[in-house]
């Protein structure tokens, strides 16, 4: 079985990675915007369609592995757990899971911010 260090940077390697996946996603998806900005009207729709299709590929992908990422995330809070609660604390993703906490927002606004 692996150590919680090893587990940290393992996680951390493929998070690193996943964002540069997204930055060369984001890039490609911009120059096939552009390309479908600039092309002739009767080009425009097949283009369109490409950029539609790859963006549905790339959002479901990018759901399975973010899933995958989130329950290795949550085995490895358990493991923290299994070895005491105040090992949690030295974990830099509890930090992280903390702060993202901190910023979540109702969907819905409370009765007294819908006064305002």
């Amino acid at each position: 079985m692996m150590d919680g260090k090893t587990m940290e940077s393992q996680m951390t390697e493929r998070r690193q990675k996943m964002m540069a996946d997204v930055k060369a996603q984001d890039e490609t998806l911009k120059d096939l915007v552009a390309k479908m900005n600039s092309a002739p009207d009767d080009k425009k729709l097949a283009l369109m369609a490409s950029v539609v299709t790859l963006l549905v590929e790339q959002r479901v992908a990018m759901n399975e592995r973010r899933s995958s990422m989130m329950d290795e995330m949550f085995n490895h809070l358990m493991w923290h757990t299994r070895m005491g609660m105040e090992n949690i604390l030295h974990c830099p993703f509890y930090d992280e899971w903390k702060s993202s906490d901190d910023n979540v927002k109702p969907a819905t606004p409370s009765p007294t911010e819908e006064k305002k």
